[in-house]
């Protein structure tokens, strides 16, 4: 298990799982560093963990048939199914945090967070920020029934990305995708997944090469603030529910997220 992380934390020191750095800050030499090898990491601020990502599938995928890989961040954590609702915390994060695969995995091959909902926006923060969305429907002012992926990523990272960025997708998935986001109002958030290296690989093979098409669209330098300088990581975390559920046979696990 991988942690990324772009600060170098005291916490995390204490974990079982391996630290991996994004971003420019110091980190003592326990960390693993994506700045080296095949990289893209003057992406990093547009790409977040996707940094590391993909220095991992460039530099150490070895392709262990039996070995499990996973990802997760500075601020949250996979956790096991009997702590939930147990309060966690950086004192005894360790005690509930997920260290092996279930033995009753079966023939699951991936693990993806649990969902989470997009229909809980107030209809001020709807009215505000997805106006336009109003406009073409005025029905998802009044029915939650009809806020969907699409109009929460049009409301919180630009109106008309997310379709721009189904755009340039494969032929294969394009308008799967975009139903996709059109039909469901749940997503498995934070870019965190388990699975073997083969899923790995052909997940990083179709990820990678559709964000950069989406760099033509967008490009960089007109990415910023809070909603959208972290564009590409946003697309792929809605295109990993899509693409891991209609790929690989999935399990949906617990996390948390621990604010320090």
């Amino acid at each position: 298990m991988y942690c990324v992380t772009n600060k170098d934390s005291p916490h995390l020191n204490k974990t079982p799982y391996n630290l991996a750095a994004v971003g420019r800050n110091h980190f003592s030499k326990n960390y693993l560093r994506c700045d080296n090898k095949d990289n893209i990491f003057y992406k990093e601020k547009n790409y977040s963990e996707l940094t590391f990502h993909y220095w991992y599938w460039k530099n150490m995928l070895s392709f262990n048939k039996s070995e499990w890989i996973g990802f997760c961040q500075r601020r949250r954590f996979w956790i096991k199914k009997e702590s939930v609702g147990q309060r966690i915390n950086v004192k005894n994060l360790n005690d509930h945090l997920l260290t092996h695969i279930p033995d009753n995995i079966g023939d699951i091959e991936s693990i993806i967070c649990e969902s989470i909902s997009v229909t809980g926006s107030k209809r001020s923060k709807i009215f505000k920020r997805g106006w336009r969305n109003i406009i073409k429907n005025p029905s998802i002012f009044f029915n939650r029934k009809k806020h969907n992926i699409l109009l929460h990523f049009d409301m919180y990272h630009g109106y008309g990305n997310l379709n721009k960025a189904i755009n340039v997708l494969n032929d294969e998935d394009r308008e799967e995708f975009r139903n996709f986001v059109n039909v469901n109002n749940i997503f498995n958030p934070h870019i965190m997944f388990i699975s073997k290296h083969e899923v790995l690989d052909k997940w990083f093979k179709s990820l990678f090469p559709w964000l950069e098409r989406c760099e033509k669209v967008f490009g960089f330098n007109d990415l910023l603030g809070y909603d959208k300088t972290r564009l590409y990581a946003y697309l792929a975390e809605r295109y990993l529910s899509f693409w891991f559920k209609k790929y690989t046979k999935y399990l949906e696990q617990p996390w948390i997220t621990i604010e320090t």
